[in-house]
């Protein structure tokens, strides 16, 4: 096993900044401060440890702060969201035309590329949730035009004998004008369907073919600006959280960081600046065309030392790559990588049976479990990595990879931004 730690020093943490990474998510972000609040309490009851919420002391980002007494240390942690759900909220405001239209165009993308096929041999679970919102809004357009076609034959039958010549006619738009209700109550219910979120989701990567828009890219280097300043603090570490879609645009950053030779070495040169991914989907970006600025960033990152870099997922999670090692599945590996060590979070073993049963179908629930408390925490606990007395990379330090991972080059673009 290569030795991933080397550059680890002492790794106790008194004092830690946190920047939390979302994925493609257009809510507001106290969702995480309360989910974080709810959880930390019950994995400290299962646990054994003292945590307490209050308002951050930092300035910047929508945050909170923690204070957390572990295995005999107190720690004080500031964890911030590094928020891009105004992009999101802006790449989601199209109508019912458009989404479909913008269906059309992601289905040929993927389907056009080779990329659907490749990434259904990694895992079927995303490829599965990315084709499940084609097939929920192909449902929804038969329902509305079968509910069309039977109000507008009804119209027309009515209206036969008194207006014959305009029945037809009549019928038609009143057939038009229920397939269109139908479809914008289906839209309007999508807090339940998820069609047009997912749509969303997978359409905003395929849109410019794996490379960043221009908004994004101008946030993430407001991002990278903060993980930099926040360095410059008296802190001990510096951890980056970047789970689902926020995993691939936390590579970019911190790799532009360590290009800009804004990272410290860890070598007893100021805080230390560690990387946890949670439930990664990269693959469904870095495997379409554009998308060398992001497989230059993974094989940068993968060979670095400044970054302690863990990747947690779990087979039981169905919309993420569960245990694909993001960088060699890509194609750009290089001799002598490094990063990331991919760790699984065991679902089935860390969560109670009982806990199991009821969330085990609640696909998109298991992909928000990293964030949450488990019944029987085995090597990864999120609160004690963001708020307890070791850094990330101490913390595993002597962990082995997963046995059951997947490195398997599998992506037909390997082609890298220099």
């Amino acid at each position: 096993m290569p030795d991933y730690f080397a550059a680890e020093t002492e790794g106790q943490v008194a004092r830690r900044r946190v920047f939390y990474i979302p994925g493609y998510d257009p809510i507001h972000p106290r969702r995480y401060r309360e989910l974080y609040r709810k959880e930390a309490a019950l994995q400290a009851e299962v646990s054994g440890y003292e945590i307490t919420l209050r308002p951050k002391t930092t300035k910047g980002p929508y945050g909170w702060h923690v204070s957390a007494q572990m295995d005999g240390a107190e720690i004080e942690s500031d964890i911030e969201v590094l928020v891009w759900s105004d992009i999101v909220r802006d790449s989601m405001a199209q109508g019912i035309a458009a989404t479909y239209v913008q269906m059309v165009r992601t289905a040929a993308v993927y389907i056009g590329s080779g990329a659907l096929f490749r990434l259904m041999r990694l895992r079927k679970g995303p490829v599965i949730a990315a084709l499940y919102p084609v097939g929920m809004l192909i449902l929804q357009l038969l329902l509305a035009c079968l509910a069309g076609w039977g109000a507008g034959a009804l119209m027309a039958w009515l209206l036969s004998l008194a207006l014959p010549m305009l029945a037809p006619l009549l019928g038609w738009a009143t057939g038009l004008a229920v397939v269109w209700r139908v479809l914008a109550w289906f839209k309007a219910k999508d807090g339940k369907f998820f069609a047009y979120y997912l749509m969303n989701d997978y359409g905003f990567s395929a849109q410019s073919l794996g490379a960043n828009p221009p908004a994004l890219e101008a946030r993430m280097a407001e991002f990278g600006d903060a993980i930099a300043a926040a360095l410059r603090e008296d802190v001990d570490e510096v951890l980056v959280v970047g789970h689902s879609s926020g995993a691939h645009l936390a590579v970019s950053i911190l790799a532009d960081l360590v290009r800009s030779g804004r990272a410290p070495t860890g070598r007893g040169e100021g805080p230390r600046l560690s990387f946890l991914s949670l439930g990664q989907v990269v693959p469904m970006v870095s495997f379409l065309p554009k998308a060398g600025r992001l497989r230059d960033d993974l094989a940068y990152l993968s060979m670095r030392p400044e970054v302690p870099w863990i990747d947690v997922t779990a087979p039981g999670d169905g919309c993420a790559f569960a245990l694909c090692d993001p960088v060699a599945v890509t194609g750009v590996a290089q001799q002598g990588k490094r990063w990331p060590l991919v760790v699984s979070a065991a679902f089935t073993q860390t969560l109670a049976p009982e806990t199991w049963a009821k969330l085990r179908w609640r696909f998109f629930r298991l992909h928000f479990q990293y964030l949450c408390h488990f019944d029987r925490p085995g090597d990864y606990d999120y609160f004690r990595i963001t708020a307890g007395p070791l850094t990330l990379g101490r913390r595993y330090e002597g962990r082995e990879p997963s046995k059951s991972r997947i490195e398997t080059p599998v992506s037909k673009y390997t082609s890298r931004v220099a």
